[in-house]
Formats: C-alpha cells, sequence, structure tokens
C-alpha cells in the first residue's frame, strides 16, 4: 500500500514519528529522543530528517510544542469553543531543508483562564474519531506534566483547564528538602494510596497544607525514605481529583475519559475511588488517530477511515 501521510506527534522532551498506510492505520512508528527542548546538533531540521529517512515523499502533518514559540515556527491558537473540524483549516506550512512541507497544527487558547494547549487538541480529536458518540457531551482527563481536563460539546472543546501536577512532582521529587537525594525504591502502593488520603481529608486547604508530612512521617519512621515519592504522587494526584470535583470539572455521576500513558493512567485509576470518581482509560496512539483527522479535514488526505 502506498503511504498517504507521515505524522509527527513532537512534545518537549520526544518525537514520535508514524507513517500511515491509505486506511489511516499506522504502517510504522519511530521514537526519537528530540523534543523540542533537547534536539541534536543539527536542530529541528536534522530531528525531522531523521524521524522520516528513508520513508517515502508525502505530506507531513506535525503537533505539539513543534509549534510552541520554542519551537520550529510557532503555530497560532484558535480560542475555544473550537471545533475539532476546524483544526485542519488553520496548519502553518515549514519548508524543510529536503523539499518536503511540514504543516502543523494549531493550539488551543481557553479565554477564560487564560490557558493553552499544544498536542492534547490533536489527542481530543483522535478519541472522538474512535468514539464519535462522546462527541456531543464528554469530559476528558489528560494526565502527563501538564495534566489537561478537557469538556468537549458538540463536537468542540468547550474548555479546559490545565494542572501541573506532573512537574510539580518532578520539582519537590529532586529540588526540595522533601525529596531530595532521596533514594529510589520499588512502587509503593500503601505510600502512594496514604498520600492518596492525605490529599481527600485535606479539606478546603489542599495538599499544599500537607506536603511537609512527607518529611514528619520520613523522620518519624512512619514513611521509608524509598517511598516517599510514592506519598507525593499520592498526594498530587489526589489533590488533582479533589479540585477537579470541588470546581466541576468532574463529577461522580459521569465517567470522565482518561487519556495517556499507561503507567501514569494506573495512578490516577488508583486514586478515584476514594473520590467517588469513575475513570475510564483510553488504548492505542489517540495522537496518529487525531494526525490522521486532521489531516482528513485539511485536504491533505482523503477518506473518512481513521489510526
Amino acid at each position: 500500500m502506498t503511504t498517504p501521510l507521515l505524522g509527527l506527534d513532537w512534545g518537549s522532551t520526544r518525537l514520535r514519528a508514524y507513517r500511515f498506510d491509505e486506511a489511516g492505520g499506522v504502517a510504522d512508528t519511530r521514537a526519537l529522543p528530540w523534543g523540542s527542548r533537547q534536539l541534536p546538533a543539527g536542530g529541528f531540521e536534522e530531528a525531522f530528517a531523521r524521524a522520516v529517512e528513508g520513508w517515502p515523499r508525502a505530506p507531513v502533518l506535525a503537533c505539539g510544542m513543534v509549534g510552541s514559540r520554542g519551537g520550529w515556527r510557532e503555530a497560532p491558537y484558535l480560542d475555544t469553543p473550537c471545533r475539532l473540524d476546524a483544526l485542519g483549516g488553520a496548519l502553518t506550512a515549514i519548508d524543510a531543508p529536503d523539499g518536503r512541507t511540514v504543516h502543523i497544527v494549531p493550539g488551543l487558547r481557553d479565554p477564560a483562564g487564560p490557558d493553552v494547549m499544544r498536542g492534547e487538541e490533536t489527542q481530543v480529536a483522535g478519541v472522538l474519531a474512535r468514539m464519535p458518540a462522546l462527541a456531543g457531551d464528554a469530559r476528558l482527563l489528560m494526565p502527563g506534566t501538564h495534566s489537561k481536563w478537557v469538556r468537549v460539546r458538540d463536537g468542540a472543546v468547550a474548555g479546559f483547564t490545565t494542572l501541573m501536577t506532573g512537574e510539580l512532582f518532578a520539582l519537590l521529587r529532586g529540588h526540595s528538602i522533601l525529596g531530595a537525594g532521596l533514594p529510589d525504591g520499588g512502587t509503593d502502593d500503601q505510600a502512594f494510596a496514604r498520600g492518596v488520603v492525605a490529599a481527600q481529608t485535606a479539606g478546603a486547604a489542599g495538599a499544599l497544607s500537607r506536603l511537609f508530612s512527607a518529611r514528619a512521617l520520613m523522620l518519624e519512621g512512619a514513611l521509608a525514605r524509598t517511598s516517599v515519592a510514592d506519598f507525593l504522587s499520592g498526594l498530587l494526584i489526589g489533590d488533582e481529583l479533589r479540585m477537579a470535583l470541588a470546581a466541576g470539572w468532574a463529577m461522580p455521576d459521569a465517567p470522565v475519559l482518561l487519556v495517556g500513558e499507561d503507567a501514569l493512567c494506573a495512578r490516577y485509576l488508583q486514586a478515584a475511588p476514594a473520590f467517588g470518581l469513575s475513570l475510564q482509560p483510553t488504548a492505542g496512539a489517540t495522537a496518529a488517530s487525531g494526525l490522521w483527522q486532521v489531516a482528513v479535514s485539511a485536504g491533505l488526505v482523503h477518506g473518512l477511515s481513521h489510526a
């Protein structure tokens, strides 16, 4: 089968490349360690050349931080509420050194925050392509370095909120008095659950009022040095879920679609019952599905199939 499209999910820490077949399926995948913040000597041009090396010439569509202000070229944001089929009409083009044209998907901006996203909009498009019945009304949780809570109505992203849960965990684990210098250990589910309960019982004061308890518990011998990271993870993820309920981003009687890497999603699934939340994980490369859908709406490829 011929290759009608090459897709790039290009974030801040990694680059994942997809070669699609005529039906919109992923025929080949490459993962490279060159996100927008850590590039090879030749910059974006070299990273791109390596990502598509040996692949047939075909339209190229990219999403993520490659289109940020510090990316290859800044792509504009579209304001919410924004229909997902509008993404294909607002692509930014780059002429690569090998003569290919790279099209970058726009990010989304929520003026109510204000808040912004890049890459997640393409994942949302991919999720809804696979589950079109959710396009009328859906809530999505997209955990990661910057966790996104997204509301979809009538085929449009109606609004979203970003929580820096993952980045805060990394900072506390590596650079604070709570976690810096502590040894890594295996996963301690009991310590994680203890952190979740600490967030749940913090009430209106929130997790900030319980952070230092990680050190106190360790000094008392009630929390092993190797388990502090798991406690902090439970505390921060638990507080994210607590905030989601308080703000109305999630409701006990309305399932939330969970979109992200399996290991991190498993942690959210572990914490959710303490807050009476129902999280439903999704499977597969949602970014790849979204890239195909955006390409169809942009006229880069033809047909209604999706990856």
